[in-house]
């Protein structure tokens, strides 16, 4: 059994600023009390959703089980709210660039909402990525430690 521990999904969900409702439909899980009663203990994903789960989040399936930092593949502990207040408008941003055309085209042909949204998730890990690489190299007296 996978004992996923809630306190961490409820953590990661609240960092993304995802509701209940769009982790599920992000999940495939056609009803959210599936999901919520993840969250909340009182059942536990299979191996197979724990595996979706961790790629969401871009956590390792270690991460969600323990809750130890130094299991998560992408450590965004490093990043304040600051820096997630600006992924989001980034984010935002890149979407609104998109959709303004008359449409997305992919080889010619055009891009399905699930394609979009899709594209928009590789986009977001690439972002967090930079963002979390991008701190090692700014000098220190550059940085700015906002942790609001």
């Amino acid at each position: 059994m996978n004992n996923i521990t809630p306190k961490i999904l409820e953590k990661l969900r609240e960092q993304k600023g995802w509701s209940k409702t769009e982790v599920a439909r992000r999940l495939g899980i056609k009803t959210v009390s599936t999901y919520a009663n993840w969250e909340y203990g009182i059942r536990t994903p299979d191996k197979d959703m724990l595996a979706k789960i961790a790629d969401i989040y871009y956590v390792s399936t270690d991460y969600l089980i323990t809750g130890k930092e130094s299991d998560n593949i992408v450590n965004t502990s490093n990043l304040t709210k600051k820096d997630e207040k600006d992924i989001a408008k980034r984010m935002e941003q890149i979407k609104k660039d998109l959709t303004n055309e008359d449409g997305l085209l992919f080889y010619g042909e055009p891009m399905s909402e699930e394609a979009i949204e899709s594209f928009l998730e590789a986009m977001e890990y690439a972002v967090r990525q930079t963002q979390r690489i991008n701190k090692k190299y700014i000098p220190k007296k550059y940085r700015q430690e906002n942790t609001d």
